[in-house]
């Protein structure tokens, strides 16, 4: 399984717009967007989960892809590890 990271997302954006171009390449797992709190809307990026074959195809067919007036960007998710040493340590 992959995520994939959906950026440069309209605020108009569903759940269903997202899955209804993904779903061309596979099917999706899950998928998480975002919504501002006060506002309603998508934040403009969302997350998208797709078994591995199926994930690369539709990074390499939907990155760029133009999504309510905006070429997105799709790419793998890039998790960030926990930090260890530096800082202020205990004593």
């Amino acid at each position: 399984m992959k995520t994939l990271f959906v950026g440069n997302l309209a605020p108009e954006t569903t759940e269903n717009d997202l899955q209804e171009i993904f779903s061309r390449y596979g099917t999706v797992r899950g998928i998480k967007l975002p919504i501002d709190v006060f506002t309603r809307k998508c934040r403009g990026f969302g997350l998208v989960d797709m078994e591995g074959h199926e994930a690369r195809a539709a990074m390499a067919a939907l990155n760029g892809f133009l999504l309510k007036g905006r070429n997105i960007r799709v790419g793998e998710e890039q998790v960030k590890g926990k930090r260890r040493g530096g800082g202020r340590g205990r004593r």
